[in-house]
């Protein structure tokens, strides 16, 4: 029983993070995140890193073989700190180790934290209304606006149709392609699985680690990328904003996505 609720629950994440993806790579195309809206880009840099450790803790509490030593990595990081890392690890854990006590606090976590990722989705919009939208153009306009009905109104509906068809055909035909296999595998401390694979959003994070041989160098260039998500506003000055003039930033953004 509650086989859909589950498929919908574990494909909605994903979803969730293909929708935020191409939202944030739109605003990083059309450099949304120029003034006056530098204030909107930093709050959804905030979501961006709620929705990754709500989807951590989540991801912890099938209580699988990825899941227990996903936990068992990730957690660990915390001991690159200095000075309070390990404290950190052992108030992470409840314990000397990951267990129930574990479990009682993500799932505690994992049922706040979306919540508070609502609450910074209604700021994130109210701040976007002091200023408007951006556009392709990356100018002001205040002029030949198209209303919202009929026309943003069926541009949505139809968005919302396809999406919802989208995520559909993932859950009745491919639930669960976007996991991994060894997750139905009951978690076993003594049995180390052959790879730790993360869910497939947090690969780009999972490969910074990797890449870095170094613990505390590996947790340095992850709090390195979110930082200059967040001081990215502040350092452009350019008067062109959006990339439909800049042939050049075009082809190094799509390299970026390549």
């Amino acid at each position: 029983g509650g086989w859909l609720l589950r498929y919908m629950h574990a494909n909605g994440a994903s979803m969730f993070f293909i929708v935020v993806h191409l939202h944030i790579f739109r605003g990083l195309y059309y450099s949304s995140y120029s003034s006056p809206r530098e204030f909107v880009w930093c709050i959804g840099v905030v979501i961006l890193l709620l929705m990754i450790v709500t989807a951590f803790i989540g991801y912890v509490l099938p209580w699988g073989q990825m899941s227990f030593w996903g936990a068992t990595v990730i957690t660990s990081l915390a001991s690159a700190i200095p000075v309070v890392g390990d404290s950190i690890v052992t108030w992470l854990w409840g314990g000397f180790s990951v267990d129930n006590a574990t479990l009682n606090r993500f799932f505690s976590l994992h049922y706040l934290l979306p919540f508070i990722l609502v609450g910074a989705s209604l700021l994130h919009l109210a701040a976007l209304h002091q200023y408007g939208s951006n556009n392709p153009l990356g100018v002001h306009s205040e002029m030949e606006k198209i209303m919202f009905y009929p026309y943003f109104y069926v541009k949505d509906l139809v968005g919302w149709v396809a999406f919802a068809i989208f995520y559909a055909i993932w859950i009745f035909f491919a639930p669960n392609v976007l996991g991994h296999p060894d997750n139905y595998i009951p978690a076993n401390p003594m049995s180390t699985p052959p790879h730790i694979v993360p869910e497939w959003y947090f690969l780009p994070i999972y490969a910074i680690l990797r890449s870095i041989p170094d613990k505390a160098g590996g947790v340095a260039a992850i709090a390195l990328v979110f930082l200059s998500l967040l001081a990215l506003p502040f350092m452009k000055k350019m008067y062109v904003r959006s990339s439909s003039f800049r042939p050049i930033y075009q082809g190094i953004f799509w390299l970026l996505l390549a």
